[in-house]
Parts: structure tokens; C-alpha cells; sequence
């Protein structure tokens, strides 16, 4: 399976493992049954969007037992003037990450939407990703998704919050 993630990994070299799926899944724990992986070693990509003004996204992601502090995402982001954030809609998803909600990953993005990486992500073994693809998932280095990625890294996290689904 070909996919425009697998294609950027395999351009840079990366080693990596696709790890296909005998249904689409939407949730942590199906992917990571699905996958035969550790459901903590799984990466949500959550794009979020300012509520209101410029319309800028930002991607971000966290593993897959916790759930995402948006208010900590804004924070990182501190002096840009970023507004209040909220989750992206399934069409604005499918336009800025060109992959259908549930399937996107936090690689191949434009320019124009940062990456923030909760700082576990990197202290993670192997983490995994979606393909792009919702029939399969993509097994990688910490080190090689942050780099690709251009993440920078943040405590976004939240503590007292149940989480959301991968790949919205």
C-alpha cells in the first residue's frame, strides 16, 4: 500500500513498518488491536482551528491514553495571536491534511499549519501513526516523526479529560 505518508517516509529513508487493518478503525483501542501494537505508543492527530478571525489550524498530537488540552495548544503558541481553538470540521479536515477524518496523520501538512507534539511522544520506544489511509497504520522512531513532522514539542496533554478518537 502506497500512500502520500508512506511515499515522504520512504523518500527520506525512514524505517518504518505499515501495519494494515481488516476494517477502518476510529478509535485507539480497535487501531491498536487492529495493529497488534501497545495502544500508549499510538499518536492522535488532532487539527484544530481558530474559532473565530483568520481561520489558521494548527496540528497536534498526543498518545493515544490521553486526551488533548486545547487551551495548552494556544498557550504554546503564545505570541502569534492565536485566537480560542476548537476541533476542525470533517471538511475542513479532509481539505488541509488531504486525508478523510480518522486516517490523518501529522506529516505531509501545509506550511501553514504548525505542528505541536505533547513532549511523552518522544519518549515513546515506537510510536504509531495513521497511513493516510484508513486501512492501515504506520509503525516509526519517535525521533523520525518528530523530525519529518517539524513538531515542536509542549506539554499539551490534559491531565482530567477523557480522550478523543485518533486521527481527527
Amino acid at each position: 500500500m502506497q500512500t502520500r505518508i508512506t511515499q515522504l517516509l520512504e523518500r527520506h529513508g525512514v524505517t518504518y513498518r505499515l501495519l494494515p487493518h481488516s476494517e477502518p478503525v476510529f478509535t485507539v483501542e480497535a487501531a491498536a488491536a487492529q495493529r497488534g501494537v501497545v495502544a500508549g505508543e499510538m499518536v492522535k492527530s488532532i487539527l484544530l482551528r481558530e474559532k473565530s478571525g483568520a481561520s489558521r489550524f494548527v496540528m497536534a498530537c498526543v498518545l493515544g491514553h490521553h486526551a488533548l488540552d486545547a487551551k495548552a495548544v494556544r498557550s504554546y503558541l503564545g505570541d502569534d495571536g492565536w485566537r480560542r481553538l476548537t476541533f476542525a470540521s470533517a471538511a475542513e479536515i479532509t481539505t488541509v491534511t488531504g486525508c478523510v477524518q480518522g486516517a490523518v496523520a501529522p506529516l505531509c501538512l501545509p506550511d501553514s499549519v504548525p505542528v505541536v507534539f505533547d513532549s511523552a511522544i518522544a519518549g515513546c520506544r515506537m510510536v504509531n501513526i495513521s497511513s493516510g489511509d484508513p486501512l492501515a497504520g504506520i509503525e516509526l522512531y519517535p525521533q523520525d516523526l518528530i523530525r519529518l513532522a517539524g513538531a515542536r514539542l509542549a506539554a499539551i496533554a490534559a491531565k482530567d479529560l477523557p480522550p478523543v478518537g485518533i486521527g481527527t
